[in-house]
């Protein structure tokens, strides 16, 4: 099978650079043009090497949207790890902030990969675990949270604030809005600090 070779040993240098220069060509490619009417060989040009470099990494296109689906559910999954205590108080707000800069970031990064798991465009189980687990993991970490600062933190409060995280970074991703605008941040902490950690208006 074509690209199994050189992933299956670990890689020089030099095969790690040209790994990540055909991910970021990839990721390109797949937000330009979408997932299904990207081609390898658009992928080759973006990433400006040849075809059968990509094949000493890559099976296909499928194979690299799996090796950028992965990247994306181990970043997810670190960032849930590092989720401290959201209390109603400034601390709390400071802490949630933090989080979510981060979210939209990775939600930027990888907008093309998260549309595809979202949207259902890709028929790969493989793929289609790692996002759900991805996004499982970060909302348990942020129910966790809302328990924890006495919020409700039901199944009901967390399905609506991941659908409304998920849908906002979206639509900023989609419309080419800047995902780290400060104003931007700070309105979205407000509200989700208010409406599912129980922060009192003013703080």
């Amino acid at each position: 099978m074509p690209g199994a070779p050189a992933r299956a040993r670990e890689l020089r240098a030099q095969g790690r650079k040209t790994m990540s220069r055909l991910l970021d060509a990839g990721m390109r490619v797949f937000a330009e043009r979408g997932y299904h009417a990207a081609r390898v060989d658009d992928i080759v040009r973006a990433a400006r090497t040849s075809h059968g470099t990509f094949y000493l990494y890559f099976a296909n296109k499928e194979d690299l949207l799996r090796a950028l689906a992965t990247e994306c559910a181990h970043e997810m999954d670190a960032l849930s790890t590092r989720l401290g205590p959201i209390g109603p108080d400034a601390d709390g707000a400071a802490e949630l902030r933090s989080f979510l800069r981060e979210f939209f970031g990775i939600y930027e990064r990888y907008g093309p990969v998260l549309r595809a798991w979202m949207e259902g465009h890709v028929d790969d189980r493989h793929v289609s675990s790692l996002g759900v687990k991805a996004f499982t993991d970060i909302a348990t970490a942020l129910g966790r949270r809302m328990r924890d600062a006495g919020a409700r933190g039901d199944n009901a409060s967390i399905s609506a604030l991941m659908a409304m995280l998920e849908r906002f970074a979206y639509f900023l991703v989609s419309r080419g809005d800047d995902v780290d605008d400060d104003e931007t941040i700070d309105t979205v902490t407000t509200l989700v600090h208010r409406g599912f950690f129980g922060a009192p208006v003013g703080v």
